[in-house]
């Protein structure tokens, strides 16, 4: 799905939805990190004898991780950095487009940056940030 603009009130108003996916991602994240030592040689030995235990639970993560993945694309925010748990949401600064930046653990949207900043060039909402 393609982004759709959004206005800070509204961005505002669909983080809460946004901050619950993405705690799916995480932790899903995490627990895909966390098995894949064990589940690598699972996965082979399960090629051979029809399944194990691992594989199951590592197939169960990736599930989880793409459900909240598309669950936020679904709202036409864009995934900016999985690790680090970053998105952008598509908004307007004076007329012009701008990204609404939100990362993982923070409370509120606080942040904006121009279309070709990235997170370096992030900068704190202001009255132009409509």
């Amino acid at each position: 799905m393609s982004a759709r603009t959004y206005t800070l009130a509204e961005a505002r108003a669909v983080l809460p939805r946004v901050k619950e996916l993405m705690a799916m991602v995480q932790a899903a994240r995490r627990a895909i990190l966390q098995l894949r030592s064990a589940a690598w040689p699972a996965l082979r030995a399960a090629a051979a004898n029809g399944g194990s235990k691992e594989a199951g639970e590592l197939a169960l993560e990736f599930g989880k991780l793409e459900t909240g993945v598309k669950g936020i694309l679904a709202l036409g925010v864009q995934i900016k950095d999985i690790d680090s748990g970053l998105v952008d949401f598509l908004g307007t600064r004076d007329g012009r487009e701008i990204y609404l930046c939100w990362q993982y653990g923070e409370d509120d949207i606080a942040f904006w940056h121009e279309t070709d900043a990235g997170f370096a060039g992030r900068q704190p909402i202001d009255p132009l940030v409509r």
